[in-house]
């Protein structure tokens, strides 16, 4: 189950060591060396010591990659910590995290060392840079020495209401290694997990749940009220923590919700009966159960972790697999088998743990797997635990309709050259026989056939499954115990020459001329026998004395007095006793009388039954199941309660402060507003009220699903966050408003509050929202409301943490436009209609958010064109404002329209049709990453300190080679300004060009830099908020920078 996943990985820092990874890796400019630092060439270490205590960063920087790359391929570097930590004050950022990284490794081995610069952590968790930050926390968790606790408990808290998620999940990290250190500190710790709880944030929302698993699992009262924000948080919560929040909610539902098994009744579906019973009999049972309502609270967790199933981490799919196992209807639970059976064609690590689950639910549900039976079946390549739990998936299948095939298949299993593998599908061979009794002559039959071939293992099975066998119908095959003793000499092993004396022993009166003569042949060779072989002739000697005495009188004498004398003190203990028992004498007490009903009883036949059969006791998924024993840690499955408890508990109350404002707001509007739309505003706020909890708990679902999508990497605008809010929140209210479908909505007008005229001062701090007739206000923004914002309205209602400085910077005119036109229709596809688009890089008139597309249509045709306009749009969330209609087009004329497209600070392309009267056209605007920004103008002073308030995440930078020609600002400005808007900064260096702008769509700042170096190399460092845009507008700016490579391609 183990994938690679180092995203949010904490323990030994590895974090940071793939941040800066990530960050370093562009400063190389030999593109063959790559990071270099695991190259098998690189120079000896005495040398370290030196670089760091020299006073250049560059060389301790060097100094710093080689140690983490010892350290990353299992080297000792803990002689190294005393020169490594005097760093750990340096200014140099990217050496600062280095020496971070180093010291999360070794902090607990020198702790001495590392308390003498506590100080200098306790510093930089007050560092601008987030990431300095969390290593600080990282390293102080790392010390693990009693008398730092309350200093570390100090620092969590700070850090757990720290701006930055990365801070606060690191904050969760940290709670765990405290706890360890000092189990006391739990009541102070369950206060910080509580406030990290309600942390809307999906980088955070895993981590805290892993630390409320480590110090209180049993306070399921910390999440009742985060319950609903976890479930509409779990998609886009990082892989690993989605594992642990569909572990911890499993838990949780078992103890807050009813058995949804009892919807299904008695319903088994491997049996027909009740399926097909009367009528009468199903009105009777009607009568006597209530019918069951699943909580609404329950159906979102199912629904919300379905589309789980497609993740590509295997863990993330078993979580879900085993929560609709012990949560969903039996009706429900098939939806998982598709996805367990794509896993087989993973790691075979993966199928032992995947197939170990799937032979657990195979015994209860066979249906569910059946019509993937031929994934089961076992390829030469499987390893041989594999192809075990592939013959017990197998065997669990079996059926009436399908044995048939199966056995076929075991048939080819048997000649494999896996002699283990052989064996256990022999045993596989003899347990269907036993389920099926349809099937077992057929399968002793093929089991006596086996008892000639050549290899003895496969022989030696098929006797001890046969003697298992025989034990069922003991009277019908008399001929095949027989035949086993007459190949009693050309078998070798213990177990199988065991299982024929043990046969000859119990049914010795079916084979009365057999037996002795074995008996006979087991005393010559009785001192050279295995022990287990010469307690079944002891055994074997005892009973035919006591059936047959006359002819095996003296042979059992001889075996009991070597055995009286044997090394093993079983075999000695088992002797005395039989003779004893059997051979009277005048100490042998009342015992004897009763010898033939001890030894000769009948003996209740062997169950063969599957080795999964009681794994159901632990939950699917966990180490527990898999090594079937009770692992440290472990939690158990409570049952379902009988009553649910009360649901109220996960209603979270809704704070709407717009309800205070609706009347100075509407009072703006008012000339415009209807009055039935007043009554429809107000009504709908009556029965929001009226609804009851359901309805109330769905809309804070829907209310926590939109916040958790603002809090997203991609952002998007306030006005669309709003509207997708609303579609969540009216799904929610569907699902709520199953449960509560027999109740009436009921309608209170509320009572109007005297609206106050604002004054002078107070006007200034009012929002200019103006809503269309109609409209109603909902949470911060309507649905519908086209809304006009000002800066600090925008300030406010934005769904995306950007700095104050984004919004208030002041657009400029754009420093260049292109002339560069790119095709939206050819005259071929578009039978005559031509359309090329290009981007203007004028501010849209439409709306502020949307990047401006100039179209120009040409009629190529001999005949006019009429009604041009756009049609259907693809729904991927993107807002466009499209161009009026053009009522005709005449022969050869062209006219140019203007097009306004908002998408989202993203690259994707927005698709549409272009239509006339009598066509349609499907054609898509695919914009460059630097046609999604606005030039902006600003100071060198004001770019510095913002672009310090950008690194780690936030930057992208590499090392290139520029001609000498373009070394000057002009060129430089014109391919910068050729790539992407951006307005140009004023720079007092002649060496370094400043550049700044920010998204059109969210307002997020873009900083670049292009800083001239020695031999025509240039360091191009783009700082944004947009961390995945970086290295796109990065890639771009490369290829106009390189005019030397696209030369020497010429021929």
């Amino acid at each position: 189950m183990s994938t690679n996943n180092l995203s949010y990985n904490d323990q030994g820092g590895s974090d940071s060591a793939v941040e800066v990874g990530q960050e370093t890796t562009p400063t190389s400019s030999n593109a063959g060396a790559g990071f270099g630092l695991f190259s098998t060439n690189f120079k000896k270490n005495d040398d370290l010591k030196e670089m760091l205590e020299s006073n250049k960063d560059s060389l301790k920087l060097d100094a710093m990659k080689r140690i983490i790359a010892l350290i990353a391929k299992g080297k000792n570097a803990s002689e190294l910590f005393p020169a490594v930590v005097k760093n750990v004050a340096s200014k140099n950022i990217e050496l600062k995290k280095l020496v971070y990284v180093y010291l999360v490794r070794y902090a607990e081995e020198q702790q001495d060392l590392a308390l003498l610069s506590i100080s200098t952590f306790q510093r930089a968790l007050k560092d601008p840079n987030q990431l300095i930050r969390a290593s600080a926390l990282r390293v102080l968790s790392s010390i693990r020495v009693p008398i730092i606790v309350p200093i570390m408990m100090l620092a969590i808290k700070e850090a757990a209401s720290d701006m930055s998620p990365y801070v606060r999940k690191t904050s969760a990290h940290a709670i765990q290694k405290l706890y360890s250190l000092d189990p006391d500190q739990k009541e102070h710790l369950i206060e910080v997990i509580d406030k990290l709880l309600k942390d809307k944030s999906t980088l955070v929302a895993g981590s805290v749940v892993m630390a409320f698993e480590e110090v209180c699992p049993d306070r399921i009262d910390l999440i009742h009220k985060n319950y609903r924000k976890l479930c509409n948080l779990l998609v886009d919560v990082e892989e690993w923590g989605q594992v642990v929040i569909i572990t911890m909610l499993t838990r949780y539902a078992r103890t807050q919700f009813t058995s949804p098994w009892k919807e299904d009744g008695l319903f088994d579906e491997n049996s027909e009966t009740a399926f097909y019973e009367s009528d009468e009999k199903k009105t009777k049972n009607g009568d006597e159960k209530k019918s069951y309502m699943m909580d609404p609270d329950h159906r979102l967790l199912l629904r919300n972790t379905k589309p789980l199933l497609q993740s590509r981490n295997t863990a993330v799919v078993v979580s879900v697999a085993q929560l609709y196992w012990h949560l969903a209807p039996k009706h429900e639970v098939g939806v998982i088998t598709k996805s367990l059976v794509r896993l087989l064609r993973s790691h075979r690590e993966v199928q032992y743990v995947v197939l170990q689950n799937i032979a657990t639910m195979s015994i209860q549900r066979k249906g569910m797997f059946e019509p993937y039976m031929k994934s089961f079946y076992v390829r030469s390549t499987d390893a041989t635990h594999i192809k075990s739990l592939k013959l017990e998936i197998l065997t669990s299948l079996a059926n009436e309709a399908n044995i048939s095939t199966i056995l076929r298949e075991f048939q080819t299993y048997v000649k494999s050259q896996d002699k283990q593998f052989a064996a256990g599908t022999i045993q596989a061979i003899g347990r269907c026989a036993t389920n099926i009794s349809e099937v077992t002559d057929t399968c002793l039959q093929g089991l006596v056939l086996l008892l000639s071939n050549r290899d003895e293992t496969v022989v030696a099975e098929s006797v001890v499954v046969i003697k298992k066998l025989l034990q069922t119908q003991p009277t019908q095959h008399s001929d095949i115990i027989k035949h086993m003793a007459k190949l009693f000499d050309n078998i070798a092993v213990p177990m199988a020459r065991a299982s024929i004396l043990w046969l000859m022993g119990e049914y010795c009166e079916r084979v009365p001329q057999i037996a002795p003569d074995v008996l006979r042949k087991m005393a010559k060779s009785f001192t050279s026998e295995e022990d287990i072989v010469k307690l079944q002739t002891v055994n074997l000697a005892a009973k035919l004395y006591l059936t047959n005495s006359k002819q095996t009188k003296l042979l059992t004498q001889y075996i009991l007095n070597l055995g009286k004398y044997d090394q093993n003190y079983d075999i000695r203990d088992r002797t005395r006793f039989i003779r004893q028992l059997i051979v009277p004498n005048e100490k042998s007490g009342a015992l004897g009388k009763y010898a033939r009903r001890i030894l000769l009883a009948p003996k209740p036949a062997p169950v063969l039954e599957s080795t999964y059969k009681d794994r159901d006791r632990y939950q699917l998924g966990t180490l527990s199941h898999t090594i079937n024993t009770k692992a440290s840690g472990y939690l158990e499955l409570s049952d379902w309660p009988a009553v649910a408890p009360d649901q109220s508990v996960r209603n979270v109350e809704v704070i709407e402060p717009v309800k205070e404002w609706a009347p100075s707001l509407g009072k703006t509007g008012k000339s415009k507003l209807s009055k039935s739309s007043d009554d429809k505003f107000y009504s709908d706020s009556g029965e929001e009220k009226e609804k009851g909890s359901g309805s109330s708990s769905s809309e804070d679902s829907s209310s926590e699903e939109s916040s958790s999508e603002a809090e997203s990497d991609e952002e998007k605008s306030s006005s669309q966050s709003s509207e997708e809010s609303d579609k969540s929140s009216s799904q929610s209210e569907k699902s709520s408003s199953e449960s509560d479908s027999e109740q009436k909505k009921t309608t209170k007008k509320p009572p109007q509050k005297k609206t106050v005229k604002p004054t002078a001062k107070d006007r200034s701090y009012l929002l200019p929202i103006v809503c269309g007739p109609g409209e109603r206000l909902h949470g911060f923004v309507s649905k519908q409301v086209p809304v006009s914002l000002s800066l600090f309205s925008l300030c406010i209602l934005t769904p995306c943490p950007l700095s104050c400085a984004a919004l208030l910077l002041q657009v400029s005119g754009p420093a260049f436009v292109p002339e560069k036109s790119h095709d939206l229709l050819h005259r071929m596809t578009g039978k005559g209609l031509s359309a090329q688009y290009q981007f203007p890089r004028q501010p849209c008139l439409y709306q502020p958010t949307m990047v401006s597309v100039q179209i120009s249509l040409t009629n190529t045709t001999d005949h006019p064109l009429e009604q041009i306009h756009i049609g259907d749009r693809d729904p991927t969330g993107l807002d466009m404002h499209c161009f009026n209609a053009i009522e005709c087009l005449l022969p050869e004329a062209s006219v140019t329209v203007s097009l306004g497209v908002d998408f989202n600070d993203s690259t994707q392309a927005a698709n549409f049709q272009l239509c006339t009267k009598e066509d349609q056209f499907s054609v898509s605007i695919q914009p460059a990453v630097g046609e999604l920004f606005l030039p902006a103008t600003m100071t060198e002073q004001d770019f510095r300190k913002e672009q310090g308030k950008l690194l780690g995440m936030n930057e992208s930078s590499a090392t290139i080679t520029m001609a000498a020609e373009n070394t000057t600002r002009q060129p430089i400005s014109r391919q910068v300004a050729t790539v992407a808007n951006l307005g140009v900064v004023p720079s007092g260096q002649d060496n370094i060009h400043r550049f700044a702008g920010k998204t059109a769509s969210s307002g997020a700042l873009v900083l670049v830099t292009v800083e001239l170096r020695e031999l025509s190399a240039a360091l191009i460092t783009i700082n944004t908020e947009k961390s995945v845009m970086g290295p796109m507008l990065l890639r771009d700016l490369k290829p106009f920078q390189e005019p030397k490579a696209k030369m020497n391609e010429l021929p």
